[in-house]
C-alpha cells in the first residue's frame, strides 16, 4: 500500500461546516498508519493549539494550516516553517479584518514559507509566475478531478491528492447537511447541493485513497514528501510577555523594584524584616522569569481607575500589593505565592483586574489607545450550539412549525434530566427513554437524534468578558485577528489555547458590586457628609458587620448573596459554642466560605462545619500535619491541591501545579488520568493507606470544573465584607445603588420586598422626586424612573435634568411644555402614578383626557373616564414596572391564605420535623443533581414575614417541576428541617396560590400585622393542610 497523509482536513473547528472532533480525526490518522495530518480549518486556526497537542498523543506530526477561501478564490496554505506560519497569521487576519481583501495579491505578498495546494487556475497562474516554488495543483475524487489534472500537466505544477475532509465517517454527511442549514438558515429541502460538500469526504485510509488515483501515483507521494517539508515541531508555550515602554529587561526590573518599594511604605509604613524578605523573594523570581514587564503594564492599566479589585492567583503576591493592583495583605493572610509564580512554573499566569462595570469599557478603550490594534487583542469565546438552541435550529430546518418547536424544546428541556438514570447514558439510551416518556411521533424523534449531533459544535466567535492579550510587537504574527461588530480585535483562541501558547492574558473584567459600593459611598457623602476613602477603608473588624454575616443578613452583598452561601454562613456560626465565636476570624471564615460554594463541595461541607465549630482539625494521615489546619483538614482552596500532592504523593512543585490547572479544563480526562495514577503511586509508596488515598482523591476532584485559590477568594471577601458594612449601616444608599446597577442574584422584586423587611418605606416613583436611579436617603427608598418600563433612559435623564436646572415641575401640562417626549411616554407615566404630585384635583383618567384630547380636534368632545379603581392601580403598577412595589404581592391573596392559615416563614423554627403548610413568592432556584445523577432543585421563597429555603427532592421535583417560574405565590406543604440550628423545608408537595379577588373595602394598613394574623398558627395548633396526611 502507497503511504498518503491527508492535507486538507476540516475539523469541527469550521464553523458549522466541519463535524469531525480533533481527538477522533487524529485516533482515525493513527489507525490508518499515516506519520503526519494537517489541520486546514476554513480561514482560521481555531482548534491549532488543540490539534497540536492531540495530534502528539497520537504520536503524528501536526501540520498547521487553513483553507482560504472568498466568494471567488480557495486554496490550502500549510505552515512549511515558522516564518511561515507567521505569514500565515497575517494572511487569514486580513482575510478577516480587510473589506478590500485581495485574494491572489495577499497570498503573493505572504506566500514566504508556505505551501500552497489550490486546483484555482487562475491564481495559480499569477502565483506561478512569480515563483513556482512550493505550488501544488490539488486534486480531488470528482467532477473536477480531471480538469485539475490537465492543467498542472499544461502549467508544469505537481498534482497533490486530497479528499477535502469534512467529517471523520461517511455517517456524519448528514450533520455536515444540517450545520450548513443551519447557518444558512433554510430548511434542509431547500439546502442547495454546492452548499454542502460531497458525501465521500471524509477521512478514507490510504488504501481507499491509492484506488481514487490509480492514474497518478506522484499525487499520493507528493502528500509524503509536504508533509515531511513542513515544520511539524512546535513548541508554543514559551511565554510573551507585553513590553512596557519599550524599556529593556533591566530598566524594566529597576523601575518595578523602584515603584514596589515606594508602595510598600504607603501600605505598611516602616518595613518590617519580614516585609523585606517576602518583596526581594518575590522580586528575585520575577526578575528570573521575565514579568517586569508585565507588572508594569497592569499597574499602569489599574491606575486609570479608582475602585479596582485585583483578583485571582495575583493577590498572592506583596509585590502587586505594594503596587495597589491588589488589596488584600499577603503577608497577613498567610496567602501562598508559589501558587501565582513559582521558578518550575511554565505556563504564565494572568492577573485578573475588575473595574466597576461601567467604567470597564472606558478602560478598554485605553489600553487600545495606547497600544494599538497592533499589539494588543481581545480573548475570543468560541460560541456552540447549546442543547435548546440545536432543538430550536434543528426543527427549523426540518420545517416544523415555530409554536410546534417552542412547545417541543420546554417539554424536551424540563424533562431531559428527570429520566432517572442510574449512570451517564449514550445519545442512543437517553433518546430512547425520552421518546418513550414524552410519547413523541414522528418526525421529532429523527430531529431530537440530529439534534444530539449538532449539540456543541463551533458556530462562531465572541468575544471573552474581559481577556485582554498585549504583545512586544505584531500580534498577528503569533495569531489570527478577526473584528468584533463593535470594532473591537478578536484573536482565534480562547482563554485555555491562548494560555497555552504562551500569549499572557491580562483579564480587564466589569464588575457591578464595586460600581454598587461607588454610588453608595457618593450618597453617603452627599446625604451624611462622611467621605470614605475607598483604598484606606477597611470594615472588617466592625462588630455589626460581622454579626450581618454571621446572620446570613448578606442579600445585595457582593458574591455573598445567594442562598448557599447564606445558608451556610447561617449553619457555620449559629451553632457555633461562644468560646469559638469569640476567637473565630469573621473575615478569614468568609474567605473559606466564598471557596467552598462551588458544585463539587457538598460531600464536605457538613464535616467542615462540624470541625469549624468544635475547632478541631484531624489529621489524614501524618504527612499532612499543618498543611490543611487551617481550613479544619477539608481542601478548601486551589492551593490544597498542590500542596497535598506534593506532600502525599512527593509530586515536584511543577507537577503539582499543573495537577491543579488540569482540573479547570474542559479538555482534561486523559491528563487527569495519568495524574491520578501518578498520585496513587507516590501517595502508596509513602505508605498511605488505600483509602486515605481514595479519601483524598476524591476530595481534589471536588475541584473539577470551577474552583478558587486562597487569594482570590480574599480578595473578593474584602469587597463582600466592604458591602456588607454598607448594608448594614446605610441599607438606603446601599440597596438603591444595588437595585440602580443591576445584575444582581435577585429581581428587582426581591430586593424592594427586602428592603421592605428591612424597616425602609418605598416611595414609587415621581417626576419631581425621582432621579433617573434609585435613591435611598434615611429610612426611604425612592424607585427610580428606570423602572417605569417604556420610559427610555435619554427622557427620564432628561426629565430629571430639565428639573434640576429650572425647578420642579408644576402641573401635568408644564411637564409637557418643557420636556419633550412621545405621547405613549407621557401615558406610561401617569399609568405609572408618576404624575400624581403634578396632577393637582385632576384623577389619572383625566389627565390622559387632557393629553389626547387636543389630538382629536374636530371631533366630538371625549368623555372623562372614572377614576381607576384600586385594581386598576395596581394592575397598572405591575405593567409599569414588572412587579407590584407599593405592597407585598402576597397581599393580593388574602381570602385564599386565610383560609389556608399557613404557617409563617418567620415561625418555621418552631416546627422542626412537622408536617407543615406554607405560602411564599418564589424569588429564586437553582437545579442541581443528587451524587445519583437524579435532578433536584433548591428553591428560596417569600412570605410578608421573612424569606426561606426549600429543597424539592427528585421525586418532587419530577412532579412539580413544571409548574416552577419565578415571581409566581404557591402553597407548599413539607417537613420543617434542622441542619446546625438553621431550618428548610423538605418540600412534599407544591401548587400555585389561587387567586381570590380581593374585597375593595378592606385595605391592608400592617401587612405584616395583618398576615401573622391570618395564618393563626401556634405550635400547639397545627396550621390547615390541602393534602391529606
Amino acid at each position: 500500500m502507497m503511504p498518503f497523509v491527508h492535507l486538507h482536513v476540516h475539523s469541527d473547528h469550521s464553523p458549522m461546516r466541519g463535524v469531525a472532533p480533533l481527538e477522533e480525526l487524529c485516533r482515525l490518522a493513527k489507525r490508518h498508519g499515516a506519520p503526519a495530518l494537517a489541520l486546514t480549518d476554513t480561514n482560521g486556526l481555531y482548534g491549532a493549539i488543540r490539534f497540536i497537542e492531540q495530534a502528539k498523543q497520537q504520536g503524528l506530526k501536526p501540520i498547521l494550516g487553513a483553507e482560504l477561501t472568498t466568494d471567488d478564490h480557495r486554496a490550502v496554505l500549510l505552515a512549511k516553517t515558522s516564518d511561515g506560519y507567521a505569514n500565515l497569521c497575517r494572511l487569514l487576519s486580513e482575510r478577516h479584518c480587510d473589506p478590500s481583501f485581495d485574494f491572489v495579491k495577499t497570498v503573493a505578498r505572504y506566500r514566504d514559507g508556505l505551501i500552497i495546494l489550490t486546483d484555482d487556475d487562475a491564481a495559480l497562474q499569477a502565483w506561478a509566475h512569480e515563483s513556482r516554488q512550493d505550488l501544488y495543483v490539488e486534486l480531488t475524487p470528482g467532477p473536477a478531478m480531471q480538469p485539475a489534472l490537465s492543467f498542472s500537466r499544461r502549467l508544469g505544477l505537481p498534482p497533490v491528492a486530497t479528499n477535502r475532509v469534512y467529517f471523520s465517517r461517511a455517517d456524519d454527511f448528514a450533520t455536515h447537511r444540517l450545520l450548513r442549514a443551519i447557518a444558512l438558515n433554510t430548511t434542509l429541502s431547500r439546502l442547495p447541493e454546492e452548499a454542502c460538500c460531497a458525501p465521500a469526504q471524509w477521512l478514507r485510509p490510504p488504501a481507499l485513497m491509492e484506488a481514487r488515483f490509480p492514474h497518478v501515483p506522484d499525487a499520493l507521494e507528493n502528500t509524503v514528501c509536504i508533509a515531511e517539508a513542513c515544520h511539524g515541531d512546535w513548541r508554543f508555550g514559551e511565554t510573551i510577555f507585553p513590553a512596557f515602554r519599550q524599556l529593556r529587561a533591566e530598566e524594566a526590573f529597576t523601575w518595578l523594584k523602584e515603584k514596589t518599594y515606594e508602595g510598600a511604605l504607603s501600605r505598611y509604613g516602616s518595613l518590617s524584616d519580614e516585609v523585606r524578605e517576602r518583596i526581594e523573594k518575590e522580586l528575585t523570581i520575577i526578575r528570573q522569569k521575565g514579568f517586569a514587564h508585565y507588572f508594569l503594564v497592569v499597574e499602569e492599566i489599574v491606575r486609570r481607575a479608582p475602585r479596582t479589585c485585583g483578583r485571582g492567583s495575583v493577590a498572592a503576591s506583596i509585590v502587586s500589593y505594594c503596587l495597589k493592583i491588589t488589596h488584600v495583605d499577603p503577608i497577613k493572610h498567610h496567602l501562598f505565592f508559589e501558587r501565582f509564580l513559582n521558578p518550575g512554573r511554565k505556563d504564565p499566569p494572568d492577573i485578573d483586574i475588575d473595574f466597576p462595570w461601567d467604567e470597564r469599557d472606558e478602560v478598554l478603550d485605553g489600553v487600545f489607545k495606547q497600544y494599538g490594534a497592533r499589539q494588543a487583542a481581545m480573548v475570543a469565546n468560541h460560541n456552540t450550539l447549546g442543547f435548546r438552541a440545536a432543538i430550536r435550529e434543528t426543527a427549523k430546518v426540518y420545517g416544523m412549525p415555530a409554536e410546534d418547536i417552542g412547545r417541543m424544546s420546554s417539554r424536551v428541556m424540563r424533562q431531559k434530566d428527570l429520566l432517572g438514570f442510574s449512570a451517564p447514558p449514550t445519545n442512543a439510551q437517553w433518546l430512547s427513554r425520552l421518546s418513550q416518556t414524552l410519547k413523541l411521533k414522528a418526525p421529532w424523534p429523527e430531529i431530537l437524534g440530529q439534534a444530539l449531533r449538532a449539540h456543541n459544535h463551533f458556530r462562531h466567535l465572541s468575544m471573552h468578558c474581559g481577556g485582554v492579550v498585549i504583545v512586544p510587537e505584531e500580534i498577528r504574527r503569533y495569531v489570527p485577528v478577526e473584528f468584533t461588530a463593535k470594532g473591537l480585535p478578536v484573536i482565534q483562541w480562547e482563554k485555555d489555547q491562548t494560555e497555552d501558547a504562551g500569549l499572557v492574558k491580562i483579564d480587564i473584567l466589569g464588575n457591578r458590586s464595586l460600581a454598587v459600593i461607588r454610588d453608595a459611598l457618593i450618597a453617603i457623602a452627599r446625604h451624611t457628609g462622611r467621605n470614605i476613602d475607598y483604598e484606606m477603608w477597611d470594615p472588617v473588624n466592625d462588630p455589626a458587620t460581622q454579626e450581618s454575616i454571621r446572620r446570613g443578613d448578606t442579600i445585595g452583598c457582593f458574591y455573598i448573596e445567594s442562598p448557599a452561601t447564606r445558608l451556610l454562613l447561617r449553619k457555620l456560626w449559629n451553632g457555633m459554642p461562644p468560646r469559638r465565636r469569640a476567637v473565630a476570624d469573621v473575615f478569614e471564615y468568609l474567605v473559606m466560605v466564598s471557596s467552598l460554594v462551588r458544585p463539587a463541595t457538598n460531600p464536605f461541607v457538613e464535616e467542615f462545619i462540624r470541625r469549624a465549630q468544635e475547632g478541631s482539625c484531624p489529621v489524614w494521615h501524618d504527612k499532612l500535619k499543618g498543611i490543611l489546619d487551617e481550613t479544619h483538614g477539608i481542601m478548601t482552596y486551589q492551593e490544597d491541591v498542590s500542596k497535598v500532592a506534593m506532600a502525599l504523593a512527593d509530586f515536584s512543585i511543577d507537577d503539582a501545579d499543573q495537577l491543579r490547572k488540569v482540573l479547570s479544563k474542559k479538555h482534561k480526562a486523559k491528563q487527569l488520568q495519568d495524574y491520578r495514577i501518578q498520585f496513587f503511586q507516590g501517595a502508596a509508596e509513602n505508605g498511605v493507606p488505600r483509602e486515605t488515598i481514595e479519601a483524598m482523591w476524591k476530595m481534589i476532584m471536588s475541584f473539577a470544573g470551577y474552583s478558587f485559590c486562597k487569594p482570590h477568594s480574599a480578595s473578593y471577601a474584602q469587597v463582600s465584607f466592604k458591602s456588607a458594612y454598607l448594608r448594614t449601616h446605610y441599607p438606603a444608599e446601599f440597596i438603591a445603588a444595588v437595585i440602580s446597577n443591576q445584575g444582581g442574584f435577585y429581581s428587582t422584586c426581591a430586593y424592594v420586598s427586602e428592603a421592605r423587611r428591612m424597616g425602609l418605606a418605598i416611595l414609587l416613583p415621581d417626576v419631581n422626586e425621582s432621579d433617573w436611579a434609585y435613591r435611598g436617603e434615611g429610612e426611604r427608598l425612592r424607585m427610580g424612573l428606570m423602572q417605569v418600563k417604556t420610559i427610555p433612559e435619554a427622557l427620564g435623564k432628561q426629565i430629571v435634568k430639565e428639573r434640576t436646572e429650572h425647578g420642579p415641575y408644576r402641573s401635568f401640562q408644564d411637564l409637557l411644555q418643557r420636556v419633550a417626549m412621545e405621547p405613549a411616554q407621557a401615558r406610561a407615566l401617569v399609568r405609572a402614578g408618576c404624575c400624581d404630585s403634578i396632577a393637582g384635583e385632576l384623577t389619572r383618567p383625566a389627565l390622559l383626557w387632557r393629553l389626547y384630547a387636543g389630538k382629536e380636534a374636530g371631533l366630538s368632545p371625549l368623555p372623562v373616564p372614572d377614576e381607576y379603581t384600586a385594581a386598576q392601580k395596581r394592575a397598572h403598577e405591575i405593567e409599569s414596572f414588572g412587579f407590584l412595589a407599593s405592597r407585598h404581592p402576597l397581599t393580593l391573596y388574602r381570602k385564599p391564605i386565610e383560609r389556608l392559615r399557613p404557617v409563617p416563614a418567620s415561625q418555621m423554627h418552631r416546627y422542626v420535623g412537622r408536617r407543615i403548610t406554607m405560602v411564599g413568592w418564589l424569588v429564586t432556584e437553582k437545579a442541581a443533581e443528587t451524587t445519583h445523577g437524579q435532578a433536584m432543585e433548591f428553591i428560596t421563597l417569600e412570605d410578608v414575614t421573612a424569606l426561606y429555603d426549600a429543597t424539592l427532592f427528585p421525586d418532587v421535583y419530577r412532579r412539580c417541576c413544571h409548574l416552577l417560574a419565578p415571581n409566581r405565590p404557591y402553597v407548599v406543604r413539607g417537613v420543617v428541617e434542622e441542619s446546625f440550628g438553621v431550618v428548610t423545608l423538605a418540600v412534599l408537595d407544591l401548587r400555585m396560590l389561587e387567586s381570590a379577588k380581593e374585597e375593595e373595602h378592606r385595605p391592608v394598613a400592617d401587612p405584616e400585622t395583618w398576615y401573622g394574623e391570618a395564618c393563626e398558627a401556634r405550635p400547639d395548633q397545627p396550621p390547615s393542610s390541602f393534602l391529606p396526611r
